[in-house]
């Protein structure tokens, strides 16, 4: 089974994403989108958010990362989506699922399901822009408010030369809540479309991910909040893993603290420990008592200190 680290903006960076494909065997990730407006965007916004390009787009591990694009003009989508791929990006994701109010304000991301047609000449025109050797992918979700739309969306996407779809079975406007997956409209569009398609939302461990698979039929998943949940999440998937015992994942919050202070976005570290830690409980009772402590602090040091006291008691 091919199971993909997805997207989450400001959440999976390119540290975290060394991270868990180090512990994890992935088989691909998506980098958080480069908004992409009216221009072609210099190397060093490439760079930034996925530095993996300068060792082949590839983690550290040898999992190959996939830059994703968002926007809304078919023509500049394609100038960068070609920038991407000739810095060493292993192909080009689009993002048309972002939820988020301020992307699709500005005609990006899941506003765009609204609109198949336009959908169809952004995928065809990045298709035509890259070299044939290297996938065009799209995030799709099921539509914007009626999860019917799926089908002329997936078949728009197919229709233009995607060569993977990736369906968050869910609207834009259901958001992320667990109640309102609708796994059994991939199934539907599985029957419809020949080209392959990677199921996403709500897989948070073994059983979802066999579950998931046999109700959908798709050829792969992705995972994005539940990697974070339960860090090990792509194994326990893949292998049926047993679930990181709470001592290992704070081994890894130490390393991710090291990873942060010395990294681009030391400042952060703070927000996004916090930020995991939110994350974290759902898996773990530990994490919502040391969650208490830490959410006090706005500084690195104390963070770290709690972090490092907690597991010399585990330790002992």
């Amino acid at each position: 089974m091919r199971v993909i680290l997805g997207p989450m903006e400001g959440v999976l960076d390119h540290l975290m994403r060394e991270m868990l494909t180090d512990i994890n065997d992935y088989d691909l990730c998506v980098t958080e989108f480069i908004r992409v407006v009216d221009q072609l965007l210099p190397n060093s916004v490439f760079y930034r958010l996925c530095p993996e390009l300068h060792q082949g787009g590839k983690t550290v591990s040898g999992t190959p990362v996939r830059v994703q694009l968002l926007g809304q003009d078919p023509n500049w989508l394609a100038e960068n989506a070609h920038r991407a791929v000739s810095l060493g990006s292993p192909g080009i994701d689009i993002n048309f699922g972002c939820p988020a109010k301020s992307v699709n304000k500005s005609r990006g991301g899941a506003v765009l399901l609204q609109d198949p047609d336009l959908m169809y000449d952004i995928v065809k025109a990045v298709r035509a822009a890259t070299d044939p050797r290297f996938p065009v992918t799209a995030k799709v979700r099921l539509g914007w408010d009626d999860p019917n739309h799926c089908f002329e969306i997936a078949d728009a996407v197919a229709q233009a030369g995607a060569d993977e779809i990736a369906v968050h079975a869910r609207t834009k406007t259901d958001g992320y809540k667990a109640e309102t997956i609708k796994w059994d409209y991939i199934h539907q569009l599985k029957e419809k479309i020949t080209t392959p398609i990677i199921a996403n939302g709500e897989v948070w461990n073994y059983q979802d991910g066999q579950r998931c698979m046999e109700t959908t039929g798709s050829d792969a998943l992705m995972v994005c909040r539940g990697a974070i949940n339960l860090p090990n999440l792509g194994n326990v998937i893949k292998h049926n893993e047993e679930h990181m015992e709470w001592e290992a994942v704070l081994q890894l919050l130490l390393k991710y603290s090291t990873y942060e202070i010395k990294g681009d976005k030391g400042l952060y570290y703070p927000n996004r420990i916090k930020q995991w830690f939110a994350y974290l409980r759902h898996e773990y009772p530990q994490a919502k008592e040391l969650f208490a402590d830490i959410r006090k602090h706005n500084k690195a040091a104390p963070i770290i200190d709690i972090l490092q006291r907690s597991y010399a008691s585990l330790a002992a």
